[in-house]
């Protein structure tokens, strides 16, 4: 399965920002040896439903210990029987964009 998750603490640093309580999120899904990538929006993660779950509780977790409230967003494609679909959904993208499918 592939998880696409954005944690959204409730208050941030004096100036508002978050940055810091969503690198520590991000640092237990880097820890975690699954593959993932993260860009400006969400954080996608793939691997196992009982692995991939207990990163996204991992990443929930340390954000609480910083912020009273945490928000959760998260989109799952679960497809069983299937790995590396992070790539390999984005090569089958491009491949149909280079023949002119899209």
């Amino acid at each position: 399965m592939i998880v696409a998750f954005s944690i959204s603490p409730s208050s941030g640093d004096a100036d508002g920002g978050v940055a810091e309580a969503v690198a520590a999120a991000v640092r237990v899904v880097r820890d975690s040896g699954l593959p993932h990538e993260t860009n400006a929006m969400f954080t996608n993660i793939e691997g196992e439903w009982d692995e991939v779950m207990a990163v996204v509780k991992r990443a929930v977790d340390v954000v609480a210990e910083v912020s009273p409230r945490v928000g959760l967003v998260l989109k799952a494609d679960i497809r069983a029987g299937r790995s590396g679909e992070m790539t390999a959904k984005l090569e089958r993208l491009e491949t149909a964009l280079e023949r002119g499918d899209a």
